[in-house]
């Protein structure tokens, strides 16, 4: 474990030695900038993350942000809860309203605790950014926990209301993967244990109602239950009704099998967003973003969702999720 800089941005990183396996961490918005592996005789950054401590404070395409207290957008800003309406961003017309990622990809996240024994390294980071403002009249304490081990690199998110009214309350994560070979995306198999697709509008908002819930049967092109090439297919697209394997574990594997190397992103519940970076400013269709969230974009509109993003003051809840890797 080792404290360092990226230009003027402070990096937290955990090394597994033995695996000869190494994190590094940005206090900005507590990002994942890189997590190298062994493969063949030197090492793989599967981590697309930012490059420079510009891209840090800009964050373009938002790689590896922490997204709380929502993950996506919300549709114009605007939602109710707990029978309040509120606006996230009063003052504001027209096409320039927009909401998305929560509140603390530009927080600097303070490190709580480092540890380390035979068997793995960890980093817990935390904020208290997440305080009263318009449109979101709560108080959010939020520590991720990051932890190298053999198993591969875990995500431990534990959020509490620290005020005195109920908030809605959820957790994302944006990571970017590349394999080995910097080639497009085109050729790598991706699989999503998924049964049923969020059919959104041309924002990327989920339909109103049913309408938005597809099963993936009657949606042949965007189904990844079986593994599959990604071949020309653009996704930005959610997928729910996730299937867990045997351990409880739910994994979306992406691969690369002219290298030999294969990763799983895992998480324990909630739903799978897939994103082929077709319109990023660098590197488009170089990384497969793979995002893991305790619910759907805009799940602050969705009746369906009310009790799952429910927090009440004084309680925690958890969402785990993490990397694994296959053939290297």
């Amino acid at each position: 474990m080792e404290r360092s800089w990226l230009g003027t941005q402070p990096v937290v990183a955990l090394h597994d030695h033995a695996g000869n396996r190494h994190v590094r961490v940005a206090l900005h918005g507590a990002a994942l900038l890189g997590f190298e592996v062994p493969f063949g005789d030197g090492l793989h950054d599967l981590a697309d993350g930012y490059h420079d401590a510009d891209e840090v404070q800009r964050r373009p395409g938002s790689r590896f942000a922490i997204m709380v207290p929502f993950a996506g957008r919300v549709a114009d800003a605007r939602y109710r809860f707990d029978g309040v309406a509120q606006d996230l961003d009063p003052g504001v017309t027209g096409s320039e309203r927009a909401s998305r990622h929560g509140f603390v990809r530009d927080a600097l996240f303070e490190i709580e605790q480092l540890a380390a024994t035979d068997t793995a390294a960890s980093v817990r980071l935390t904020t208290a950014a997440i305080r009263p403002r318009p449109g979101y009249p709560h108080a959010i304490d939020l520590a991720v926990e990051f932890t190298l081990d053999d198993a591969g690199l875990g995500l431990d998110a534990c959020m509490k209301n620290v005020g005195d009214t109920l908030a809605p309350c959820f957790f994302g994560w944006h990571p970017y993967f590349r394999l080995p070979g910097g080639g497009l995306v085109d050729d790598w198999p991706l699989q999503i244990p998924a049964q049923t697709l969020i059919r959104t509008g041309a924002d990327l908002i989920a339909l109103p109602g049913a309408a938005a819930y597809v099963a993936l049967d009657d949606a042949p092109a965007l189904d990844f239950r079986e593994p599959r090439q990604i071949g020309d297919s653009i996704l930005d697209q959610g997928y729910t009704d996730l299937e867990a394997d045997a351990d409880g574990r739910i994994r979306t594997r992406l691969g690369d099998p002219s290298h030999g190397f294969a990763l799983a992103l895992w998480q324990e519940r909630g739903v799978m967003h897939a994103f082929t970076a077709d319109t990023v400013a660098r590197d488009v269709r170089r990384a497969v973003a793979l995002e893991p969230m305790e619910c759907m974009a805009d799940a602050f509109n969705r009746p369906e969702c009310s009790d799952a993003i429910a927090l009440a003051p004084g309680a925690t809840r958890h969402f785990r999720c993490g990397i694994e890797v296959v053939g290297a």
